[in-house]
């Protein structure tokens, strides 16, 4: 399916909110792509399909996740704020005709991150919590970081998200938490190699 295809079918299944949203993430993912070495095309097309499930409801999501053989814990099932992801990428295939594996991955894990993630998934990950429609106290910031170091700025939205699930008393996914310790290993890494 061509872009304008996959961008006229979101428009018209997602709210005018959400799809701003998509644009948003689409263009700062192709930013930070061009930025810091990745594709920018396919950082474009996942942007835009990062949140083509978001609005459905659980129970389809459910359905798109399991009839796809996704394995995915009982908190994952739960929890319509993280399975989107999951589903998304079920649905970049199968309604979009997208089979490229590193954008579907990229979809699939912009909702929890994950230890080893790829340029692409740290890229659509950081551009959907900076795209310029967001606006929470210190988004300014860390856009601001993410012109200057994708590691940081991918550790300071790790660090947020955290942050706000503590301050909720709300369930840490455990890939969240794995991805962001994972990071903190590669970053400290990085500079031990540069000294």
């Amino acid at each position: 399916m061509e872009l304008k295809d996959i961008q006229k079918d979101l428009q018209e299944i997602l709210s005018p909110k959400r799809f701003r949203h998509s644009r948003g993430v689409a263009e700062t993912a192709r930013h930070l792509a061009e930025k810091y070495g990745a594709d920018p095309q396919k950082a474009y097309v996942a942007g835009w399909v990062h949140d083509c499930a978001k609005e459905l409801p659980l129970s389809e999501m459910q359905g798109i996740v399991k009839k796809a053989g996704l394995k995915a814990d009982a908190y994952l099932l739960s929890s319509r704020a993280l399975l989107h992801g999951p589903a998304g990428s079920v649905l970049a295939a199968s309604r979009y005709g997208i089979e490229d594996p590193e954008i579907r991955s990229a979809v699939y894990y912009h909702t929890t991150g994950r230890p080893s993630m790829t340029l692409l998934e740290q890229i659509i990950f950081l551009a959907d919590y900076i795209e310029p429609s967001r606006d929470f106290p210190g988004v300014n910031a860390l856009r601001k970081l993410a012109e200057e170091d994708l590691g940081q700025a991918l550790l300071a939205a790790y660090d947020s998200t955290i942050s706000h699930l503590l301050d909720q008393k709300a369930y840490i996914y455990d890939l969240t938490f794995l991805g962001r310790n994972d990071l903190v290993l590669k970053l400290e890494e990085k500079t031990n190699d540069s000294k």
